[in-house]
């Protein structure tokens, strides 16, 4: 059983709430992020700086058997942002596990790594990347990433692709990306113990009728996801009845990532 956990971007909302679940479960919880956490459990240690400061991470990583990876920048932003964070933070902190010797890595990846395809679409995590930003992209070369420590290296990995972690869904795209706070937990738990797990890419979402994923490689690990998004389908189509029009991210996946700074070919993108 993996004992000492690092878990980074801890002072996030998901790294936050992961908290309580993380010290539940394991021996040890060491905390790193940007920003100093100050309240402790009695088994969490707090060790931090930016993810791309190689000395920080070699001592963030010392002693730790796995790493849950919630950190880095969370939304788009500018390439200088989005590399130092979540390119360059991500292969420092890498770079730091492997010297450490750490056994696992479960990574936070995104929905916005195939953000472009159309919603009309149903895929699954063999079909290729589609990017619908500069976030999205990042999150996939942290994919590509882990695929490369766990061959190469013998890491296990795993990579969710989280949709959107809430209480309820809250619009119509949200039955289909909706991944309750418990379900997330579970999949976290795969990746730090599943004792066959290898490197594998799952989508985070709850049981939800309407999704667009196949996400039968979850399945195969075990996931049972216990939450659903119809029970709050009414809710969720009455609040996007109050949101504005928007003709391009309606018709993606990735909804408005897809649409910001959008000049394309929108119906050559959503046959592709």
């Amino acid at each position: 059983m993996t004992q000492t956990i690092l878990l980074t971007g801890a002072a996030g909302n998901l790294g936050n709430q992961l908290r309580p679940y993380l010290c539940a479960r394991y021996e040890k919880v060491i905390l790193s992020d940007c920003l100093e956490i100050t309240v402790l459990a009695e088994n969490e240690q707090f060790r931090g700086g930016f993810l791309d400061n190689a000395v920080a991470m070699k001592a963030a990583c010392t002693g730790v058997d796995a790493i849950v990876h919630m950190g880095g920048k969370r939304d788009e932003g500018q390439w200088d942002t989005v590399n130092t964070s979540n390119i360059q933070g991500f292969i420092t902190l890498m770079e730091a596990a492997h010297s450490a010797g750490v056994k696992r890595m479960v990574f936070a990846s995104s929905n916005h790594s195939i953000g472009m395809y159309g919603r009309q679409r149903r895929i699954g995590t063999g079909d290729k990347v589609r990017p619908d930003s500069r976030y999205g992209l990042s999150k996939a070369f942290g994919e590509a990433l882990c695929a490369l420590y766990a061959d190469k290296h013998g890491m296990r990995c795993l990579s969710i692709r989280i949709g959107n972690v809430n209480s309820a869904p809250l619009d119509r795209r949200g039955l289909s990306v909706w991944l309750h706070f418990e379900d997330l937990c579970q999949l976290v738990s795969i990746g730090l113990e599943h004792p066959d797990l290898h490197n594998e890419i799952v989508f985070g979402c709850s049981d939800n009728s309407l999704g667009f994923w196949d996400n039968e490689a979850a399945f195969q690990l075990g996931y049972r996801p216990q939450h659903k998004s119809d029970d709050h389908r009414e809710r969720a189509l009455a609040q996007q009845a109050d949101l504005a029009d928007d003709l391009i991210g309606n018709q993606l996946q990735g909804g408005g990532f897809g649409s910001a700074e959008f000049n394309g070919d929108i119906d050559r993108t959503l046959r592709s």
